[in-house]
C-alpha cells in the first residue's frame, strides 16, 4: 500500500522493556508515548528498534537507534533530536553474558595463560527452533582454540580450560579474545556474542566473573536517513533516595508558606522557585510539588497559593491562566493525579464508540475523500455539502454525548477537584469582581477542566491510558475535531 504500521520496541543491554502502540498506515507515525524505566547500575546501552507490524508471518525490523550509557550521561539535559535510523545487522544484535576465569600462574617457565570456560546464559536465538549450538573460540598471541559444541541450547555449559604459551618481554599490547558462535552444519556460523580483556591486566590479577557479550565494532555506515528517522529524547538521572527524615527540612522549608503564612510573598522558597523555574523544566517542577503536597495533604493549599500569585500578576482577565505557568502546569498535573479515574468514567464509553464505529468524518472541503463517504450512502459518492452534514450530525451526536456525560457526573467528581475549584472561582471573584468580568471566574474552570483535562484525553486518548493503541489515520481526525 506504499506504508507502514510502525511500532517501537525499546531495549536496554538486549531485554526487551517497553514496546509501543502500533500507529496504523503511517509513514510519519507519532507515539508521545514517555516510559520510565528503572536501570541496573551497570547498564550499558539504550536501543530502540522500529518495526512495521504485519498480520501474516514476521513483523518486519525498519531500522534501529542505538545509545550507549556514555552517549547518554555526557549530555546533562538528556538527549532531545532526529537521529537516523540504522540497518539492523544480525553480528550486531547480540545479548547474554558468559562465565569464565582468566589466570597466569606467577610461578612457571615458559608463562602459560589458563582460560576456563565454564558457561553462557541468555543467548541469542539463531536457528528456527529458538535455540542455538554454541560454542566458544579464543584468540590469544596468533593462536586459536575452540570448545566442544553444546547442541539446541541458549544456556550452554562447557567447564573447559584452554592454555596458551605466552611470549616473553612486554606483554602491554597483547589481547585475549572470547567469541560465542553458533555452530551451523550448513552455511557459515552464526556470531553470538564476544568478549576481549588486554593481557596485562589479567597478569597482575586474577579475572573471573561474569561478562556481557559485545558485538563487533560497527562498521555501519550512516545511511543519511534513508530508513528514517526517530525523533526522542533521553535523560538518565541518577538518585541517591535518602530515609525520610533526611527530607524534613526541605519539606518544611516549601510548605511554611501554606502552613504559616505570615512571610512577605516574594521571599518563601515557592516564590523563589516559580522565579527561577524555566519553561524547560516547568512541568517536573509541578509534577514534584503536586506529589510532595498531596503527599503532606496540602495539595489544594499549594494550588491556591499558587493561583493567588498568578492572579496577582494579570491584569488582563482574557489571559488568565493561558501561559505555561507553574500555576497551570502544576494545576494539570493536579487533574492528571487525582482525576484519572473519573476521566475513564466520563469519557471512555463515548471514545470506544468513537473506536468502533470508525465512521468517515470531515468539515474541510479541502481535506475531503469524497470516494471514501461512498461507506455513508448506498447510492454512491455525496456531494461536499452531504458529507459536512452528515459529518456534523456526527460530531453533534458525539459531542452531546460527552457533554452529557460530563454534567451527569459531578457527583463522581473528586472532592479535592471540587475544593480547589471551589477556591479558583472565589479567587477570581475577588480579583475580578465587576460585573463586566462576571463570567472569568467560570472562564477560568473551564479552561483548566476542558482546555487541559477533557479535550486532550480526547485528541489522543492513548497517553491517558484510555486506549491501549492509538487511533488509525479516519478516527485521529474525528478526534481532532472533536477535540476542536
Amino acid at each position: 500500500s506504499g506504508s507502514s504500521d510502525p511500532y517501537c520496541v525499546v531495549k536496554v543491554d538486549n531485554e526487551v522493556v517497553a514496546r509501543t502502540a502500533t500507529v496504523w498506515k503511517s509513514l510519519n507515525p507519532f507515539w508521545g508515548e514517555e516510559y520510565t524505566l528503572r536501570l541496573p547500575h551497570g547498564f550499558h546501552s539504550l536501543a530502540i528498534y522500529v518495526l512495521d507490524e504485519d498480520t501474516i508471518g514476521q513483523d518486519d525490523i525498519i531500522g534501529k537507534v542505538s545509545l550507549s550509557r556514555q552517549q547518554i550521561s555526557a549530555e546533562p539535559r538528556g538527549v532531545d533530536s532526529w537521529l537516523s535510523l540504522m540497518p539492523v545487522d544480525p553480528k550486531e544484535e547480540v545479548q547474554g553474558e558468559i562465565h569464565l576465569e582468566l589466570q597466569v600462574p606467577e610461578q612457571g617457565h615458559p608463562r602459560v595463560l589458563r582460560c576456563h570456560l565454564i558457561e553462557a546464559r541468555d543467548l541469542a536465538p539463531r536457528d528456527l527452533s529458538g535455540t542455538s549450538d554454541p560454542f566458544v573460540r579464543v584468540s590469544c598471541c596468533g593462536h586459536t582454540l575452540e570448545t566442544a559444541v553444546i547442541k539446541k541450547t541458549r544456556f550452554p555449559h562447557w567447564d573447559e580450560v584452554l592454555e596458551f604459551r605466552l611470549p616473553e618481554g612486554e606483554q602491554g599490547e597483547i589481547m585475549l579474545s572470547v567469541e560465542v558462535w553458533d555452530w551451523d552444519i550448513v552455511g557459515k556460523n552464526d556470531f553470538l556474542g564476544r568478549v576481549e580483556f588486554p593481557l596485562d591486566t589479567i597478569c597482575t590479577d586474577r579475572t573471573k566473573g561474569w561478562f556481557q557479550l559485545l558485538p563487533f565494532p560497527s562498521t555501519t555506515k550512516d545511511h543519511g536517513g534513508q530508513l528514517g528517522a526517530l525523533r526522542l529524547a533521553v535523560r538518565l538521572v541518577e538518585d541517591r533516595v535518602l530515609p525520610p527524615p533526611y527530607y524534613q527540612p526541605l519539606i518544611q522549608l516549601l510548605t511554611e508558606p501554606i502552613i504559616s503564612p505570615g512571610q512577605p510573598p516574594a521571599s518563601t522558597a515557592l516564590a523563589i522557585l516559580e522565579e527561577v523555574t524555566s519553561g524547560e523544566s516547568q512541568q517536573d517542577m509541578a509534577t514534584k510539588l503536586v506529589k510532595i503536597f498531596l503527599g503532606q495533604g496540602l495539595a489544594v493549599p499549594l494550588l491556591d497559593y499558587l493561583t493567588a500569585h498568578e492572579l496577582a500578576r494579570t491584569t488582563d482577565p482574557n489571559i488568565l491562566f493561558r501561559s505555561n505557568s507553574l500555576a497551570s502546569k502544576s494545576m494539570e498535573q493536579f487533574m492528571k493525579v487525582v482525576g484519572l479515574p473519573y476521566l475513564h468514567e466520563v469519557l471512555k464509553p463515548v471514545v470506544n464508540r468513537i473506536f468502533e464505529e470508525k465512521k468517515y468524518v470531515e468539515l474541510d472541503p479541502s481535506k475531503m475523500e469524497l470516494s471514501r463517504s461512498r461507506r455513508i450512502s448506498f447510492r454512491g459518492s455525496l456531494s461536499e455539502a452531504q458529507v459536512q452534514e452528515s459529518s456534523l450530525e456526527l460530531l453533534k451526536s458525539y459531542l452531546g454525548d460527552i457533554v452529557d456525560a460530563i454534567e451527569g457526573s459531578v457527583e463522581k467528581c473528586p472532592l479535592l477537584m471540587r475544593v480547589a475549584f471551589k477556591q479558583l472561582r472565589r479567587r477570581v471573584e475577588e480579583r475580578f469582581p465587576s460585573a463586566q468580568h462576571k463570567e472569568v471566574q467560570y472562564f477560568s474552570i473551564s479552561g483548566f477542566l476542558f482546555l487541559r483535562f477533557f479535550a486532550p484525553a480526547i485528541l489522543t486518548p492513548k497517553l491517558f491510558r484510555l486506549r491501549e493503541q492509538h487511533a488509525d489515520p479516519r478516527t485521529s481526525r474525528t478526534l481532532l475535531l472533536l477535540a476542536k
